[in-house]
């Protein structure tokens, strides 16, 4: 639990240099954009903590595709648009966002053309202008259509498992399709499956159950306040944990507007596979919560697991499979993506597979 603290702080350290950039220089439109985004997505509560995630990751791919078919940075990835001469970025990414946005969360038409038109209103009329909101559109249009069928509005149809006539929670867990969705860039949803939690019998179980017990317990007497601040901060939505980690890089110096369009399309890509990688060894593995476990201690066949028949955790259950860690996944994604600037492996193995994944 230490470096569960220790890793706290240092996320809010890094937020906190966002935030103090941000305020103190000017970021690109790229990034503005992308906080905007990121809030409408929040604040349309859309269906279930991972469509925000699919949400954010169709709209940085739109923006992205819209950029670097202006700027020609990059070789084209998945589409392939053709701008006219002197096209507007500036008004390519607010179109992008706007038609993507509209798609994904409708309820928010008020807020994105606010934002939309007070982007707009900041570029002069013109063929310029124009010729950028007609490819942020074909680009949006094109993501979406290559999204449209990646099985996230499949029907939900998880079984409870039960035998005839006894009573269950009647709570159904979230994202029990996701498994099935079409990846961004991984191959499939269980190419890097990890192996099985521990088995129930080990010293291993028997120490992770303990650790859970006493300082996971909602009245703990032995969880520091620490320890307590860190398990409130990873309560939060995965896009406001991570979404400013990645942004700050984009204000480094030398960066400019098709590296950071670049780098939050495939961070954002890479993060909702990782949802779906997630949630397929999560149901795979279907591992109990700790308040089933330790309200059955006595059933798992470990002589040193002991019942609690009360015990209730600090932070509410979520309504998925216990194992394996998603944000231990999720962190790990950014934190090689955000490297990127430095150790540019990885974000170019991604790109080859974003164009190879078309």
């Amino acid at each position: 639990m230490d470096n569960t603290a220790k890793s706290y702080r240092m996320v809010c350290l890094m937020a906190g240099v966002f935030f103090v950039t941000v305020s103190s220089t000017r970021a690109d439109v790229v990034s503005n954009w992308s906080s905007t985004a990121n809030n409408i997505l929040i604040a349309a509560k859309v269906p279930l903590g991972g469509y925000s995630s699919r949400g954010i990751a169709i709209v940085q791919a739109a923006v992205y595709e819209a950029v670097n078919a202006i700027t020609k940075r990059y070789p084209p990835d998945r589409i392939k648009l053709d701008p006219a001469p002197g096209a507007s970025v500036e008004a390519a990414i607010a179109a992008a966002n706007r038609a993507t946005l509209l798609k994904l969360a409708p309820s928010q038409q008020a807020a994105i053309d606010k934002a939309y038109q007070a982007a707009l209103s900041a570029i002069g009329d013109g063929p310029a202008k124009t010729a950028g909101v007609t490819v942020g559109e074909q680009a949006a249009a094109a993501i979406l259509a290559l999204r449209a069928n990646d099985g996230a509005d499949a029907p939900e149809s998880y079984r409870p498992h039960t035998t005839a006539g006894v009573y269950v929670p009647t709570n159904i867990p979230i994202l029990s399709h996701w498994p099935q969705r079409k990846p961004w860039l991984i191959a499939s949803a269980d190419q890097f499956r990890p192996g099985p939690p521990p088995n129930l019998t080990s010293d291993l179980w028997a120490r992770d159950y303990h650790e859970i017990k006493t300082l996971g317990a909602k009245n703990s007497a032995t969880r520091t306040a620490a320890q307590t601040d860190s398990a409130r901060f990873w309560e939060g939505p995965a896009s406001t944990l991570y979404l400013p980690v990645v942004l700050s890089v984009t204000t480094l110096a030398g960066r400019e507007v098709t590296q950071n369009a670049r780098l939050l399309a495939v961070t954002t890509a890479a993060l909702d596979d990782a949802g779906i990688a997630v949630m397929e060894a999560k149901y795979q593995y279907h591992f109990w919560r700790p308040i089933t476990a330790i309200r059955n201690g006595d059933a798992d066949g470990n002589d040193a697991t002991e019942r609690d028949a009360s015990w209730i955790p600090f932070i509410e259950t979520p309504p998925h499979p216990e194992y394996p860690c998603a944000h231990c996944i999720l962190a790990a994604t950014v934190g090689t993506l955000v490297a990127e600037p430095f150790h540019r492996t990885s974000t170019h193995l991604l790109l080859i597979s974003w164009r190879n994944r078309g």
